[in-house]
């Protein structure tokens, strides 16, 4: 058995670990902590726990958890999780980190769109936690850090064909639609009910900072500088994603060569759903560790448009991290995860 804690896990990607892990047939949940609900029992503070587990939420130690856990999922804010991370991995620990902190492997584009690192050291040795790209790094990685939700829709709908080289890399638009748990669940105006019910709004144009992310996987795969312009949504659901995104084809590149690229891109991908033509939503994959993905090719204006779906607390977070720490411990990389989503 894996032996396991959550730190941070009274937020909304905690509380989607604690659902999964307490199906996975291999890992023995040791610990939860939380500053701000430390001595409470997280059945209280989430209900639909019960039954499932009855941990009591403690102050983050280092030194306790090394006594008691093999790996850490850090579900904590940008720039806590760099105070926490080094030294849990000076103790022995693995860790896969839900935050943004060891997703760059350039430091100065992390500072441009955060803050400097306090941990420069440690990028070199982390790995971009998408299995469909990285899965042999991920094999014999200690320290993981876990994509965005965004990103992770973005990134899968157009690898295939930017790795084909089917596509122009400086031609691409990422239009993407968030649920509200998105922003997480501390309390904030934008995400207040009467603000966010029946609207449907644009936030972050040209500066989300997801958007060098997405462009330093995206070039990885073309093996040239990749550009984007994306713009995020709101919409007024709790959970999933939806992603449209465009790109212009190049010259003599068929209908049928961007569907080989997909199907051959995903051969092994168990948790990549091709829909070909047929255009998926959201409601397919909640809850699920799926990313669906469909898309047309607009022969008029020589463009593929490509629709990718995904929940975004589970597939976006949770979900991908557990499956990061399945193929860290050589397990399926299904396992725990192998669920059929939500419906309706």
């Amino acid at each position: 058995m894996i032996r396991v804690a959550i730190a941070g896990a009274s937020g909304y990607t905690g509380v989607e670990l604690i659902r999964i892990l307490s199906q996975h047939p291999q890992v023995e949940l040791k610990a939860i902590t939380s500053r701000g609900q430390a001595g409470q029992r997280v059945d209280k503070y989430y209900p639909s726990l019960r039954r499932h587990c009855e941990l009591i939420f403690e102050e983050p130690d280092p030194d306790s958890l090394a006594q008691r856990v093999d790996l850490v999922f850090t579900a904590l804010p940008h720039q806590a999780a760099m105070d926490f991370v080094p030294e849990l991995l000076q103790r022995g620990l693995k860790v896969v980190d839900l935050s943004a902190d060891y997703r760059f492997r350039d430091p100065n584009i992390y500072e441009n769109w955060y803050q400097p690192h306090k941990t420069p050291e440690l990028l070199s040795r982390a790995v971009y936690g998408l299995p469909e790209l990285h899965r042999r790094e991920i094999h014999s990685a200690n320290l993981v850090g876990n994509p965005g939700c965004y990103p992770t829709s973005v990134i899968l709908a157009l690898a295939p064909l930017l790795f084909g080289k089917l596509i122009h890399a400086q031609s691409i638009i990422a239009d993407s639609k968030s649920g509200v748990t998105g922003a997480g669940r501390g309390a904030s105006l934008t995400t207040h009910f009467c603000e966010v019910n029946e609207g449907f709004k644009a936030y972050k144009v040209t500066e989300h900072r997801h958007t060098p992310e997405i462009e330093q996987e995206l070039s990885g795969v073309a093996g040239e500088s990749v550009t984007i312009t994306f713009t995020p949504h709101l919409v007024p659901m709790s959970r999933g994603i939806l992603s449209s995104v465009y790109a212009n084809l190049k010259n003599g590149i068929s209908e049928s060569q961007v569907s080989e690229a997909f199907q051959s891109f995903y051969l092994d991908a168990p948790f990549v759903r091709l829909c070909g033509t047929e255009v998926p939503s959201t409601l397919q994959v909640r809850g699920s560790n799926y990313c669906d993905l469909g898309w047309r090719v607009d022969e008029r204006n020589r463009r593929v448009i490509i629709i990718s779906v995904i929940d975004n607390l589970t597939r976006g977070a949770s979900g991908q991290a557990v499956c990061n720490m399945n193929l860290m411990y050589g397990l399926p990389e299904g396992l725990g995860l192998n669920t059929a989503p939500w419906q309706p």
